[in-house]
């Protein structure tokens, strides 16, 4: 059973609408409870969002009967306030149980101070939003903040940035290390279960390899060509050859599809990725190839990181996934794309014509080079009154003449306040996902650009409020 909302205030709570929050205060969550306030008691916007937050509820739940779980509107301001303040859920549970302006806003009252969240329910909890459903809030969100600003909100600045997924640096030592790491901790657990003989030393085992996967890294350091380095790096690979192999074995053994057992099936992947890794390994050491890019894996744990080097200074590379955002001109980010594989010249149409589906007042974005492309300026003149897209290379005297303009010039000096909305993001939850999966990291990135639009319209209240709070004192 599942509801947005008690259907009945409980004595001693406090109506969300008579929730004082300070004014005095230009911390991040007294501006993003003031937008929490706006959206409960504003009926028009309340039931847009709590009509999205039912479908939260999977198909096949009874919403009135069952045992009680979390309400929803506790799971979107939790969620909501995790994201803007880039707290881990550890902080998020003291925040919860001790904050009293925050357990108000939840609906706890006076005689509820006995009410405490564990860490797994909220964990559990806040993984129920989807991507879809956390856009179109963010949307409903960043509409009501473009009716308050007093900003002209029909040109936007579009840029991309390295969201960093939680992994470590790569190589394919320490890759095979994770591997056979996994395949022998699982392989110990399925030994367990179906009396498997033969994994009993298994920890024993793993400590030596570990010792091995050092030697490995300490000859590394000293000289990558000497033969101590090569002679320890066979004996790297052979003994997690023998680990896989007796994993592999087992496997065959038990008798069971892989395929209906998740366990087995965990197994059995990181099995072949422990063999490609040694075939790289053997290939670099022994043979002397250089690997191509394209056959590297960056992450076992997070398969889908990539390898970015955008050219910061003091930046090498990031590992993680880049993620466009399209900020209008008052700071709320109407759309954004998470790039798999991609660059920025491919996705710049698509971008316009996504925000412009959701905010058809667009008339104008601006770009920096790197979206630039001949059929990306001419397809951008047709779909927007301003486009400000600068050219690669040397220009000729038309595109000159449009770049030199005095227009061109002042919308393109615009631009770089793309990169404060990116830091703002990064300070808020968009630094380093540490969420599971490519679903966990699509959920993560939905729910940072919502927290950072309802934080950016909690702001417009705040300061609006404390204003005329001035002038009456």
């Amino acid at each position: 059973m599942r509801k947005i909302i008690p259907a009945q205030i409980e004595m001693g709570e406090i109506d969300v609408s008579d929730i004082i929050i300070e004014l005095y205060n230009r911390d991040e969550i007294p501006q993003c409870l003031r937008c929490l306030q706006l959206i409960y008691t504003d009926k028009k916007i309340r039931t847009e969002v709590f009509n999205l937050l039912w479908k939260t509820v999977p198909e096949d739940v009874d919403r009135n009967n069952g045992r009680e779980g979390m309400n929803l509107w506790r799971m979107l301001v939790l969620g909501i306030l995790r994201l803007n303040c880039n707290w881990d859920y550890d902080k998020l549970q003291e925040i919860a149980n001790n904050h009293r302006t925050v357990r108000q806003m939840l609906g706890h009252g006076m005689f509820d101070t006995e009410f405490n969240y564990h860490r797994a329910t909220l964990n559990d909890n806040l993984r129920l939003f989807t991507p879809e459903i956390l856009d179109e809030i963010s949307r409903i969100i960043a509409h009501a903040g473009l009716s308050l600003s007093e900003i002209v909100t029909d040109r936007c600045r579009c840029d991309s940035f390295v969201l960093e997924t939680d992994v470590h640096f790569p190589t394919d030592i320490n890759l095979l290390w994770d591997a056979v790491r996994k395949t022998m901790r699982l392989s110990s657990k399925v030994a367990t279960q179906y009396s498997v003989t033969g994994w009993r030393q298994f920890e024993h085992n793993l400590r030596e390899i570990k010792s091995l996967y050092r030697a490995v890294q300490i000859e590394r350091n000293r000289d990558k060509e000497s033969d101590a380095t090569l002679h320890v790096t066979q004996r790297y690979i052979d003994s997690c050859v023998t680990q896989l192999q007796r994993a592999e074995k087992m496997l065959e053994n038990i008798g069971i599809d892989n395929s209906e057992f998740s366990i087995l099936a965990d197994i059995k992947w990181y099995i072949d990725q422990g063999k490609i890794q040694i075939d790289q390994i053997f290939r670099r050491c022994f043979n002397g190839e250089k690997i191509p890019h394209n056959e590297k894996i960056f992450s076992l744990f997070e398969p889908y990181t990539e390898w970015i080097s955008k050219g910061k200074a003091g930046v090498p590379q990031e590992l993680g996934l880049r993620v466009c955002v399209m900020e209008n001109s008052s700071g709320f980010i109407l759309h954004y794309k998470i790039m798999e594989n991609e660059t920025d010249d491919a996705i710049a149409i698509e971008m316009v014509k996504e925000t412009q589906k959701k905010f058809p007042c667009i008339k104008g974005v601006s770009f920096d080079k790197g979206f630039h492309s001949p059929d990306n300026q001419k397809k951008l003149n047709n779909l927007l009154d301003f486009n400000i897209l600068p050219r690669k290379g040397k220009l000729n005297s038309t595109q000159k003449a449009v770049e030199g303009s005095d227009e061109f010039i002042s919308r393109r000096r615009h631009h770089s306040a793309v990169e404060s909305a990116i830091n703002a993001l990064e300070n808020h939850g968009m630094d380093r996902c540490c969420d599971k999966g490519i679903d966990g990291f699509k959920k993560y990135v939905a729910l940072a650009m919502l927290a950072r639009n309802v934080q950016l319209l909690g702001a417009i209240l705040w300061k609006k409020e404390l204003l005329e709070h001035k002038k009456l004192a």
